[in-house]
């Protein structure tokens, strides 16, 4: 039979094993957090610094940390189609759909992925490009999406600049100060981007705190935007007025006599 009090101390002994507590903290904070958006942005470059702290009782690790920051941007839908030539004619022949797929992903850390944590736990905490988990569309689930697609998707928003996975975007100024370079493209959309910042050493997350930064469209755009929202009523008015008013200049202006 066992004892109260001994089955009370195997209980805490396995509670204290399963959460194991970090004397290591994550603090970090961002050049700014709203990105503003004219009809002339041309991308901009955020700065993120952190320091990681330690209590008096924590000895320095001797293998150091590692950071690896993802910025994740509103999430979409987005279709990849596979053309095929048909006599001499490209056509849309296969297609996949991608459900909830971030508009924005960047993925930077101090070095390569795969030298700070095995695949398993990047895997795990869904950690760069060949990780990352992509949501399929209600009409297929089920079913895997070929790596062609999938690569496809990742090699075309690379190259928009939507996607990027830089290893040594990440640099340490001392060894517990750090910074990191994050680089809005023009196309980014506009909504709230999450910023997450992970603390590695000796291959395991010790640490993780997170942020937020907001791209806003100013100046006309945004005009236009909240009142096509807001009153959609009166925008639709004012906008048959205008074309009236315009096809009532034209006709005065191109008028034959």
């Amino acid at each position: 039979m066992i004892r109260p009090h001994t089955l009370l101390a195997v209980i805490a002994a396995l509670a204290g094993g399963a959460i194991p507590a970090s004397a290591e903290r994550l603090i970090s904070s961002l050049s700014t957090h709203q990105v503003l958006v004219g009809s002339n942005f041309a991308g901009t470059e955020l700065v993120l610094f952190g320091s990681i702290e330690r209590d008096a009782a924590t000895v320095p690790r001797r293998g150091g940390y590692d950071i690896v920051v993802s910025v994740t941007g509103p999430h979409e839908t987005m279709v990849v189609r596979r053309k095929n030539r048909v006599f001499g004619i490209w056509t849309n022949a296969q297609s996949y759909t991608f459900d909830r797929t971030p508009s924005y992903l960047a993925v930077l850390s101090n070095k390569p992925l795969d030298a700070i944590a095995p695949a398993a736990t990047l895997r795990r905490l869904e950690i760069g490009f060949d990780s990352i988990a992509l949501a399929q569309s209600a009409s297929a689930l089920g079913l895997s999406p070929p790596n062609e697609f999938r690569e496809a998707l990742l090699r075309l928003r690379k190259e928009r600049g939507l996607y990027r996975e830089d290893p040594a975007a990440v640099t340490f100024l001392t060894p517990t100060l750090f910074r990191a370079s994050i680089v809005i493209p023009p196309e980014s959309q506009i909504g709230n981007y999450e910023v997450d910042v992970k603390l590695f050493a000796d291959g395991v997350s010790i640490a993780r705190t997170s942020s937020a930064l907001e791209i806003v469209k100013v100046g006309l755009e945004q005009f236009i935007v909240s009142a096509a929202r807001d009153h959609s009523f009166l925008y639709g008015i004012a906008t048959l007025m205008m074309a009236l008013m315009t096809g009532w200049f034209a006709s005065i202006v191109f008028r034959r006599d």
